[in-house]
């Protein structure tokens, strides 16, 4: 457990959208450091779990800066194919983490799986496993996920990722329909930082 608070963190990750969600999530008397602050490329995400691989990528991170590092891995789970794309949710997405090519590959699958999806309730989650690691601290970890279902068609343009074809249960609209701060108060990341909150 951490003795005193954090008043510096560098969030690790490449994926710009990501580092938007993180920083808006965060306590403003932080200070924040990034890869755009650091070149730092992306380290081997080899884990079999999401918090295994936040654990990576904090460690990776706060290691190659000497800072106490903020990491999350996330991803989308479809109940109706196997819990995929699950930990290789980005990875859908080619090495450009093209999430548009990513989201036609979910389509395609799904019509192999049924053809007749689109007028079913596909049950799917987001799951994000938080990481804080650095010197001198004792390593922190949480989960946050929310349930809901796939869109027959991607819907909007906010957030990032999967959000265009994602609605939350007890909504009507994406993820990708809602303003930020209503996201915020709902989706998965936001879940996992309550759970970490004192300690920042």
């Amino acid at each position: 457990m951490l003795k005193k608070k954090i008043y510096e963190l560098f969030i690790g990750s490449n994926n710009k959208g990501k580092v938007r969600e993180i920083k808006e999530l965060l306590p403003k008397r932080i200070k924040i450091y990034s890869t755009n602050t650091y070149k730092i490329k992306t380290p081997r995400e080899n884990g079999k779990t999401f918090l295994k691989n936040s654990l990576i990528k904090a460690r990776y991170y706060s290691k190659k800066t000497g800072k106490i590092c903020i990491a999350d891995d996330s991803g989308l789970e479809i109940d109706i194919l196997k819990k995929a794309p699950g930990i290789y949710s980005a990875r859908w997405g080619g090495k450009k983490n093209n999430f548009n090519l990513a989201i036609k590959k979910v389509f395609k699958k799904l019509d192999k799986v049924d053809k007749n999806w689109k007028i079913k309730i596909i049950r799917a989650r987001f799951i994000c496993a938080l990481t804080i690691y650095g010197p001198k601290i004792k390593t922190i970890q949480s989960t946050g996920k929310v349930e809901g279902k796939i869109s027959n068609c991607k819907k909007g343009l906010n957030g990032f990722g999967y959000d265009p074809i994602f609605i939350p249960n007890g909504k009507k609209i994406t993820f990708g329909q809602m303003k930020a701060y209503k996201k915020y108060k709902i989706d998965h990341r936001a879940k996992a930082f309550k759970k970490i909150k004192k300690f920042l």
